[in-house]
């Protein structure tokens, strides 16, 4: 569906203003379908991100700074979200040997399981949600990383 109609908007003041909106609008559409996904996991989308965050540097811990600092949404709570995911058992949370002020994160066998349940489904569901084919996808990515290049 078009954005005017979306927001029932005829007019915008130009293409850069319609096109900020598009993608306040449409990120916020992609949200709402993750979180739906994600709650058969029992998991939020932050969750899931400190999830794969983890599964990235595994075996190896990670800080809470690190986990924070690759954050798709950097205004999450690294911390309660790191909380509540030590809370489900699928992630330790101990002192760090060489800096006692540092946490050291990391994903336990079971968050690895979850994840590959989620991976399992997860493709068809991206495939569903954007419905575009990989040569537009690579258009759209490269367009976007323009965007965040001046950022």
């Amino acid at each position: 569906m078009k954005l005017e109609d979306s927001i029932k908007q005829s007019r915008f003041k130009t293409e850069h203003h319609k096109l900020l909106l598009n993608l306040i609008y449409t990120a916020g559409l992609v949200s709402a379908q993750q979180a739906r996904f994600f709650k058969a996991f029992d998991l939020s989308n932050q969750q899931y991100n400190v999830l794969r965050i983890l599964r990235g540097q595994h075996p190896n811990p990670a800080s809470v700074g690190l986990v924070q600092e690759r954050m798709l949404d950097q205004m999450s709570n690294a911390s309660r979200l790191i909380d509540k995911l030590k809370a489900k058992k699928l992630l330790t949370r101990r002192e760090c040997k060489e800096d006692r002020r540092q946490m050291d994160v990391m994903i336990t066998d079971e968050g690895l399981k979850l994840l590959e349940r989620i991976d399992e489904t997860f493709g068809t569901f991206e495939n569903t949600l954007l419905g575009i084919d990989e040569k537009d996808a690579k258009v759209l990515n490269d367009l976007l990383d323009r965007l965040t290049e001046k950022n």
